[in-house]
């Protein structure tokens, strides 16, 4: 494909005993909004910092931004944005302030233009000359989001960027993040959280080290091969204890009034599930395999020996 802006085969990396990441291979496409799923310490960091030229793997191989990443890593890093988990500036300077810094380090020629540019795109502007420790999550986020931005990179990485955001404040940044995509930007990102996963276009799935699937969210619902069926009624949590006892149930989760009952073999759930069905005060309806159930799902699976 000529859109690949990351292309990688077998990728492997080894810490000490143990195996972070293990032979992932996967191609990231221009304007491609990629999110990483997977419980902590199952590899999602590590892999990115691979594609991205700041980790070197210890097998593979692969090209990101037409770049090898083992031996072109310095070249990847210039045309790359990584905004990490934790806010990483001075609490005590502004703003502006704090860009300006970033710009210095980057060795910028225009610094001032680039932060005026990344003030005004990112909407800071009546807040530039506020110190960065008085800002709201929302806002130091948009700061770490603007220093990304600075130098204009055509791959933007990050990692859990809306941990202990508030809603309105996340939704405000997957708009910004959309539109970057649409001015041709990579984005690749992780979360836990998954509306912002059905806010990506692509989607990988990782678990101890191992990529278990990929694709976009409607290849993901597909290939899952869930049936499920959404219960609402009285009690559900003692229904739910209930359901869990039987085999083809292989995934009975609460969600808020309502009971998703999750399994492969459709038949044999709808007929395990009849009896329940006997009972008026419970409405049975099948409901729409959702990435919620296809997450945990392959929680449950066991990765590939």
């Amino acid at each position: 494909m000529n859109d690949a802006i990351i292309r990688v085969r077998d990728l492997s990396k080894h810490f000490g005993d143990k195996i972070a990441v293990n032979k992932i291979s996967l191609t990231v496409n221009q304007k491609d909004i990629f999110g990483f799923l997977g419980p902590n310490g199952s590899g999602k960091t590590t892999t990115i910092r691979m594609l991205c030229g700041l980790l070197t793997p210890d097998h593979g191989e692969g090209t990101c931004l037409g770049y090898d990443i083992r031996s072109q890593s310095s070249l990847i890093k210039r045309e790359v944005g990584y905004m990490t988990q934790r806010f990483s500036f001075y609490e005590d300077l502004t703003i502006r302030e704090n860009l300006s810094f970033v710009a210095r380090i980057y060795g910028m020629r225009d610094a001032r233009s680039a932060v005026d540019h990344a003030i005004g795109g990112l909407g800071l502007g009546d807040r530039q000359h506020q110190l960065a420790g008085a800002l709201s999550g929302g806002w130091k986020q948009r700061l770490a989001l603007a220093a990304c931005m600075l130098h204009r990179p055509r791959l933007l990485l990050l990692d859990e960027p809306t941990a202990g955001v508030d809603p309105q404040a996340r939704r405000d940044f997957w708009d910004e993040i959309h539109g970057l995509a649409a001015q041709g930007v990579t984005v690749l990102v992780s979360t836990h959280y998954m509306d912002e996963a059905e806010r990506c276009n692509r989607l990988a799935y990782i678990s101890k080290g191992h990529l278990l699937a990929q694709g976009s969210p409607e290849e993901l619902v597909g290939a899952a091969g869930l049936h499920t069926w959404v219960v609402e009624g009285p009690d559900m949590p003692e229904l739910a204890h209930q359901v869990r006892a039987i085999p083809a149930a292989q995934h009975v989760v609460l969600f808020g009034n309502s009971l998703h009952v999750s399994g492969t073999d459709g038949d044999a759930l709808e007929e395990a599930l009849s009896r329940f069905r006997r009972n008026p005060t419970y409405t049975f309806q099948r409901g729409q395999t959702s990435l919620e159930d296809v997450f945990i799902h392959l929680m449950h699976q066991g990765v590939p020996s």
